[in-house]
């Protein structure tokens, strides 16, 4: 089986979306559609909805691990939407993703952004005081 991406248009954080197997045989596939968004420095939120992702490997769990350290280093994260039940638990085993950047859906994920945007606007309506 292939993996199937969908690079979403950008909005206040890029999505993609995977569907299939990432898997040693795919895995290569995700780093080369990630390269160009991660060397963006205005992306500083990554949104891998992952309803389609049936199955991933260790290679796979190595794809999402570059991507959160290459958007750590400018402050940035990875977010998990829409995990498969085996999918979720193969994250909380190797705890290649923190739990509480996992979310039931993209708008759950989308809400938790929101709510994080709403938080720096307001600490920063605070400091004009």
């Amino acid at each position: 089986m292939s993996l199937n991406i969908d690079i979403q248009p950008a909005a206040a954080s890029q999505r993609v979306a995977l569907g299939g197997r990432l898997d040693t045989h795919t895995h290569a596939e995700l780093d080369a559609a990630l390269t160009p968004l991660l060397a963006d420095p205005s992306i500083t939120t990554l949104v891998l909805d992952l309803s389609g992702l049936e199955y991933i490997s260790s290679a796979g769990i190595r794809s999402v691990f570059r991507a959160r350290k290459a958007l750590a280093t400018r402050s940035g994260k990875v977010l998990v939407a829409n995990p498969q039940p085996q999918i979720k638990k193969v994250f909380d085993m190797v705890k290649a993703v923190p739990m509480n950047s996992i979310f039931a859906s993209v708008e759950e994920a989308d809400a938790y952004l929101d709510a994080m945007q709403r938080k720096v606007l307001q600490g920063a309506d605070e400091d004009e005081d």
